[in-house]
C-alpha cells in the first residue's frame, strides 16, 4: 500500500521551496533515512529522507517545481519493490548469466552499456547536459546499467585522454550557457540590493600590522591545537577583538527597526561564508563567552555544514554584527555591503608585505586593510572609526584582549 511523502514544514519565513534534486527514482529500492531529495529554500537546503525500508512508488513534484510546506511530493511504498524495480533485477540477473555463460565457452563476457540519455532520470539528464558530457561515455553504476549523478561527477574528475590531434573549432565561434539562478541565490541579491537602496551606507578604512598575531600564532598553533583539537586561526582573533570593540560601541551592535533602534546586550556575530549556492551567514552565539577554541572549532564547523549544505535555519537566524573576509580570495580591498537589519560589517582583506615606517624607519612589514562598512542613519563617523582604531589596536598589541585593557 502506498504512503505519501511529503515535504518538510518550513519555517515561518519560509514561504515555498522549489524541488533541486531527484536522489531516487520510481521502482528504485531506499533504505529507512536514506536522503531521497532535496528541497532548496530562500535560506537553506532541506533533505527529505525515507520513512522506511522499501520503494518510491511515483514522484508528484518534479525537479525545478514549487512545493509548499507539508506538501505531497512523492508515493511510497514501503518494504515492497514496484514492477521497474524487479524488471531491473530480472535484466540485470539475465545480464550476469549471460556474461557467465560466455566466460565459460572462452568467449569475452558482454556487459550492457549505460541506457540512452532519455531514459535516466532528470538529475542525471541536468548533469549531462550541464557538463557536456554524453550518456554513452559514462559507466553506469545503476541499476540495469542506468546512469546515476554520482557517475556523471566522477567521469568529470577523470583526467583527459590525451587527444590524438587537436580538435578544430570554427573560427568566431561562441558559446554561451544560460542556467537559472537558485532560489538561495536570488535571495542574496534581493537582500544585497535591497541593502544598497534603503541605507546610508558607508565605509571607512584602516590598516593593521598583522606581525604580532602571526609571531603568537606560529609561537603557539601547536600547542593549541594539542590541548583543544582546533587549529590556531586569524579569524578567532578578529573575532575577539570585533566584540571587545563592540562593548565599547554600543551603535555599531544595534539594529534599526522602523522608527526605533534597538540596542543588543548580546553579541551575536555572523561570519559569511562562500559556498557553492551561495553567499550564507551562519551567526556565532555570545562571543563574548566564547574561548578561542570554541570560535575557531564553532566556524570550522560551519563550513563543513556550508560545503555540505547542511546549514539550517537556526544557524543563520539573527546576528548583530557580521565579519566577511574577502582576503582567502585574495582580496586587498574592498567595501563589503550590510547584512541588514545589522548596521555595520567587517571586511578583512589579503595579508600583504608593504614597506612602512616604523619610529623613523623603514620595515617591511604584513600589513591588512580593513574595512568597515555601516549604516550612517545610526552610526556617526566619530563612532565607527573609533570601533576601527580599537580593533586594529587590539589586534596589534594582542596583550589586549587577554588583560581586558
Amino acid at each position: 500500500m502506498a504512503t505519501e511523502i511529503k515535504a518538510p514544514v518550513f519555517p515561518e519565513s519560509v514561504a515555498d521551496g522549489t524541488i533541486a534534486t531527484w536522489h531516487k527514482q520510481p521502482g528504485e529500492a531506499v533504505s529507512r533515512d536514506e536522503v531521497i531529495c532535496d528541497i532548496e529554500t530562500d535560506k537553506v537546503v532541506l533533505e527529505v529522507v525515507a520513512p522506511a525500508d522499501g520503494t518510491i512508488a511515483s514522484i508528484i513534484k518534479n525537479e525545478g517545481e514549487t512545493v509548499l510546506s507539508n506538501e505531497v511530493i512523492a508515493q511510497f511504498e514501503e518494504g515492497a519493490v514496484s514492477g521497474a524495480a524487479q524488471t531491473q533485477a530480472v535484466q540485470s540477473e539475465g545480464q550476469v548469466e549471460q556474461a557467465a555463460a560466455q566466460t565459460e565457452a572462452g568467449a569475452a563476457p558482454v556487459v550492457e552499456r549505460s541506457q540512452p540519455v532519455q531514459d535516466q532520470a532528470p538529475a542525471v539528464r541536468k548533469a549531462l547536459a550541464e557538463t557536456g558530457i554524453a550518456a554513452s561515455d559514462v559507466a553506469g553504476t545503476g541499476r540495469g546499467g542506468r546512469i546515476t549523478k554520482e557517475d556523471v561527477v566522477s567521469h568529470q574528475a577523470k583526467p583527459a585522454a590525451p587527444a590524438a590531434a587537436p580538435l578544430s573549432v570554427a573560427v568566431g565561434e561562441r558559446i554561451e550557457k544560460r542556467v537559472p539562478m537558485t532560489r538561495l541565490r536570488k535571495r542574496v541579491a534581493e537582500r544585497l540590493l535591497a541593502a544598497t537602496q534603503s541605507t546610508a551606507m558607508l565605509t571607512t578604512f584602516n590598516e593593521v600590522n598583522m606581525k604580532p598575531i602571526m609571531e603568537m600564532r606560529a609561537q603557539y598553533k601547536d600547542a593549541f591545537e594539542k590541548r583543544h583539537g582546533a587549529r590556531l586561526g586569524f579569524m578567532s582573533f578578529f573575532v575577539k577583538a570585533a566584540t571587545e570593540a563592540l562593548k565599547r560601541y554600543p551603535a555599531v551592535n544595534a539594529s534599526i527597526d522602523g522608527d526605533d533602534i534597538v540596542y543588543h546586550g548580546f553579541y551575536d556575530i555572523g561570519v559569511a561564508v562562500s559556498s557553492e549556492r551561495g553567499l550564507v551567514v551562519p551567526v556565532l552565539r555570545d562571543t563574548d563567552r566564547m574561548n578561542y577554541a570554541e570560535v575557531e572549532n564553532g566556524i570550522r564547523a560551519y563550513a563543513a555544514k556550508a560545503r555540505d549544505g547542511k546549514l539550517g535555519i537556526e544557524d543563520m537566524t539573527g546576528g548583530t554584527f557580521t565579519i566577511t573576509n574577502g582576503g582567502t580570495f585574495g582580496s586587498l580591498l574592498s567595501t563589503p555591503i550590510l547584512n541588514t537589519p545589522q548596521t555595520a560589517i567587517l571586511g578583512m582583506h589579503k595579508i600583504q608585505e608593504r614597506p612602512m615606517a616604523v619610529n623613523g624607519q623603514v620595515e617591511i612589514l604584513p600589513m591588512m586593510y580593513l574595512a568597515l562598512s555601516y549604516d550612517h542613519r545610526l552610526i556617526d563617523g566619530k563612532e565607527a572609526v573609533g570601533f576601527l582604531v580599537a580593533i586594529k589596536e587590539l589586534l596589534e598589541e594582542p596583550a589586549r584582549l587577554i588583560l581586558d585593557l
